[in-house]
Formats: structure tokens, C-alpha cells, sequence
């Protein structure tokens, strides 16, 4: 029996990607007059697969997709292999008409999406749109004609570009364009949860992947924490962030989705507009650029922006770099963060700009180590985020801090933890330490550490270096490129 005389029509293929929603998804939406057939691929030809963590939440945020599309009549078709071929053999197999997708604009995908439609030409037509950004990264350029390298004169354009974008609806009703002909794997036979050990069971207290998860998350956010969000974002201790970043990265709430509401409520709120919103925005907006650079600037990914930096003197410190991933360098605030990246597979944005500093700065070990390590334990890996902010640290990406900006991790600690709530929550041997001593232990006389408990290199270790002197050695070692243009005035969205 043929698909055409059980559904009167061939399928048109949905292929979700980094877009795992109903609402606001353009692909979908277009696609959904005829009958679908919605495919997940696991590629097998990308380089750089999703990190550990990022496997975790995909294989939740794929489990909660399964289940918004059975309730409303359809099977999600998960493969696993190469996507042309995967594509060819189900449009063989089901007589399909089209394809459907929202863009990803990194590198591989760019490149693999353009095979895949030159291949498909005259056997299906392929439907591109943009699902995943503000603004399409081809249309937005400076007077000249060029992309945009620094942060603010983007963001002013942006704004002037969005302003209320319009929310596609969730389809309500789908047409089953699957036969039972097509198979599909199953989740489990992935592996994407971890296992042998499961280092994940922290991170089911802290999430909830999924459209839903997303949209609570959101709401949550706006009737709390946007009240204060440009002071409160700045403190680890504080739940003062949005926490949205892995639900935008895995597409499960649009960026358009969060700019309006936030328009929507906070305006209907204060009848205008206010600074923290403005702000919380703008940290969107700093998601924009990250991948506005690595669309108009593709070796972003693993060659710094500032050529100069390609003689910087980076050293091998595998030591160094295994006691910053396990949270050992004797520096609380940076400790703190890294620990809460291992047990929850996120990190504070605050933090994660000192353990990069610290990293690049204190150790002089380069970015591009640091940046793996994101990669891998970080739910909200992303390729343009990660590999932006980390430039920016570095002073080696667009619109960067200048290498000469070196965090104090004892300074920055005593600014943005003054009580140490942050440090005890994450680093609990310091927990009865007094605030004065809570990020410098080593000032500590002899009495108060033995009273508490703490011996120095057994219980919690000596700092890994002396920042002053790494300091100055960071210092010596720009001397050896030629410096970067001045100071951004704006951090980014890590």
C-alpha cells in the first residue's frame, strides 16, 4: 500500500535541528499545511558533536519533543548517520515533495546545508528560514557595507531592526505524512545520557529541558529577577540571571519569543520600558553577535580575530589546566565556578569571565583549552558563544577586552561575594571562614585555620600561583605581540 492512498498526499520532512519547539518555529509552521514527516538527525559527520552535557539536554529536550508531537498525532523519526543520505532514502521511501528547516549558521552546518540543497535540486524543494535569530546575520551591516566588529553600534542597529517582532502560533493540528514503513531509532540506543560514571544527577534539580521547562523559566524570570537584573546579574550568590542560555541554544523558546514577551510584560508593567530590561536584552543581543561574528567571521571557532595573538606566547601547563577543571587552584571564586560547571553544567556569567581570566592570565595557558573544556560540560554549549567570549577575555576576538585587563580573582570575589555566599555554597570546606578571610584562606593565621579545620594542601590547596607575579608575567609576555585596539565597553553574554 502506497503513502498517496492512505493520506491522499505525499509528506513534506521538518528537520529540527537546534529549533526542538513548537511555537515560533517558521519551519514548521510553513510545513504544517501538508502532511509532515518531522526527522531529528544524529550527525555523524560533524567534527565536533555536542559535548558531554550538551548530550544530557539533548537527549531530555528530544524525549519532551517526542512527546508535544504524539499529542498531536506525530512520530518524531530520530537517524543516525549521514544527513544527505538520510534525507534521499526517506524521500524515497515516502515520495516526500520537500524539505523544511530553520538555518544554523555555524560553519559545518553552513557548508552541509548547501550540499544538501544543490544535491536535492529537482527531487525536493528545499524551504530555509530563520528560526534561531533576532535578525539574519546576511541583512545587518555598518554604512560601509561591512559586518560590524564592535558590540554597541550592532546592538543600536539591532534595535532598530527588531523592535516587536511577530510570534508564529504552535500548529494545533498536524497531518501524519509517516508510514509505519519508515523506521526510526529510539533514544536510548544513542547513549546521549551518561553513564559509567552518570555525573549527571545533580543537573535534574537544577533543569528542566524542554518548550515547557523554557517558557516556565521565562515567566519565572520576568515576574522576578528582570526587576533588578542589571545590578542583581553580577551576583554568582543571587539567582539574578535568566538561565535561558540552554534553552536557546537547543531551540526550545525563539529569541523573538523572549524579546517580545519581555516587551509585553515588563511594558504592560511600568508603562515603558525599564534600564534592566533594557539590559536583559541587550545580553541577547550579545547572543547575536557571538554568531554574527562567526557567520562573517568562521575562524573564530579556533584562530584568534587579532592576528597578533598568533605569536602570543601561550605556555603547556597540563597540571595547571587538570587543577582548573577540577576547581584546585586555591582561588575560592574560581574554585567556586568551576564546580558548579562540573555539578550543574553551568557556571554563573560573572564567574565564568574569572576562571577564563584566570586561566589565560594567570596560567597564560590559551583560551582555545579553555574553550574545549566549556564545550564539553556546559549544557548551554555553543559554538559562537563559547568561542566569542572566550576571545574576548583572551583580548584576541572583536570588540575584546584588551589582554592588559587582568581580574584580581581575590578582588573580584570580595566585590561580587561579599559574604561569601557564592564560595560556601560550592566550595563548603571554606564555609567557616569568616567574609574577611572567605576569598583569601591563606591570610588566615594558624589559630583560625586549625579552629575550622582547613590544612592547607590536604583539605583545600595552596594557590596555584601568586597572581601578582602571574601578573606581571602576563604583562611581559604582551609586550612580545603588539596590543589590541582599546578597551570594549560592554562584556559578553558567555
Amino acid at each position: 500500500m502506497t503513502l498517496s492512498s492512505v493520506t491522499g498526499s505525499p509528506p513534506v520532512i521538518v528537520w529540527f535541528r537546534n529549533d526542538l519547539r513548537l511555537e515560533d518555529n517558521p519551519a514548521l509552521y510553513h510545513a504544517a499545511e501538508s502532511p509532515l514527516l518531522p526527522l531529528f538527525i544524529w550527525d555523524e559527520n560533524d567534527p565536533r558533536p555536542p559535548g558531554g552535557a550538551s548530550r544530557w539536554w539533548l537527549n531530555k529536550s528530544l524525549g519532551r519533543l517526542q512527546e508535544s508531537l504524539k499529542q498531536r498525532g506525530l512520530n518524531l523519526v530520530l537517524k543516525k548517520g549521514r544527513p544527505l543520505e538520510i534525507i534521499q532514502e526517506l524521500a524515497r521511501q515516502t515520495h516526500a515533495t520537500g524539505l523544511y528547516w530553520n538555518h544554523c549558521y555555524d560553519p559545518y552546518s553552513r557548508q552541509r546545508d548547501t550540499l544538501i540543497q544543490d544535491s536535492l535540486s529537482g527531487t525536493l524543494t528545499c524551504h530555509r528560514f530563520n528560526g534561531s535569530f533576532l535578525c539574519d546575520p546576511q541583512t545587518l551591516l555598518n554604512q560601509t557595507g561591512k559586518p560590524y566588529q564592535v558590540f554597541t553600534p550592532f546592538w543600536k542597529a539591532l534595535q532598530q531592526t527588531v523592535q516587536r517582532p511577530q510570534i508564529l502560533p504552535a500548529p494545533q493540528y498536524f497531518q501524519d505524512g509517516c508510514p509505519s514503513s519508515v523506521e526510526s531509532d529510539t533514544l536510548e540506543s544513542w547513549g546521549l545520557h551518561p553513564k559509567q560514571p552518570d555525573w549527571s544527577g545533580e543537573f535534574e534539580t537544577v533543569w528542566q529541558p524542554g518548550e515547557a521547562g523554557a517558557y516556565a523559566r521565562l515567566e519565572t524570570f520576568l515576574m522576578t529577577a528582570v526587576k533588578n537584573y542589571k545590578a542583581e546579574r553580577n551576583i554568582p550568590g543571587l539567582e539574578g540571571t535568566s538561565r535561558l542560555s540552554p534553552h536557546l541554544h537547543w531551540g526550545e523558546i525563539s529569541p523573538q519569543t523572549v524579546w517580545a514577551r519581555t516587551l509585553e510584560t515588563v511594558w504592560s508593567r511600568n508603562q515603558g520600558l525599564d534600564p534592566d530590561a533594557w539590559h536583559f536584552l541587550s545580553e541577547l543581543a550579545w547572543r547575536e553577535f557571538s554568531s554574527y561574528l562567526l557567520y562573517h567571521f568562521p575562524q573564530l571557532l579556533h584562530r584568534p580575530l587579532r592576528e597578533a595573538f598568533l605569536a602570543f606566547p601561550w605556555r603547556e601547563d597540563p597540571e595547571g589546566l587538570g587543577l582548573w577543571q577540577k576547581g584546585l587552584t586555591g582561588y575560592p571564586i574560581v574554585d567556586a565556578g568551576m564546580r558548579q560547571l562540573w555539578r550543574t553544567g553551568w557556571m554563573h556569567n560573572r564567574v565564568r569571565m574569572i576562571v577564563a581570566s584566570f586561566l589565560v592570565k594567570d596560567l597564560m595557558v590559551s583560551w582555545t583549552e579553555g574553550e574545549k573544556w566549556f564545550w564539553d560540560t556546559l549544557v548551554d554549549g555553543d559554538h559562537a558563544n563559547n568561542a566569542a567570549s572566550w576571545q574576548w577575555v583572551a583580548g584576541c576576538g572583536a570588540d575584546a577586552a584588551p589582554y592588559f585587563r587582568i581580574f584580581n580573582p581575590v578582588l573580584q570575589g570580595e566585590k561580587f561575594d561579599p559574604q561569601g555566599h557564592y564560595v560556601r555554597t560550592w566550595v563548603p570546606e571554606l564555609a567557616l571562614l569568616p567574609d574577611s578571610l572567605i576569598h583569601c584562606p591563606w591570610q588566615a593565621s594558624p589559630s583560625i585555620l586549625q579552629k575550622i579545620g582547613i590544612t592547607f594542601g590536604t583539605t583545600y590547596p595552596y594557590p596555584l600561583v601568586d597572581h601578582g607575579v602571574a601578573r606581571k608575567r602576563a604583562l611581559e609576555a604582551l609586550q612580545s605581540t603588539s596590543k589590541p585596539h582599546p578597551l570594549g565597553q560592554n562584556s559578553p553574554l558567555f
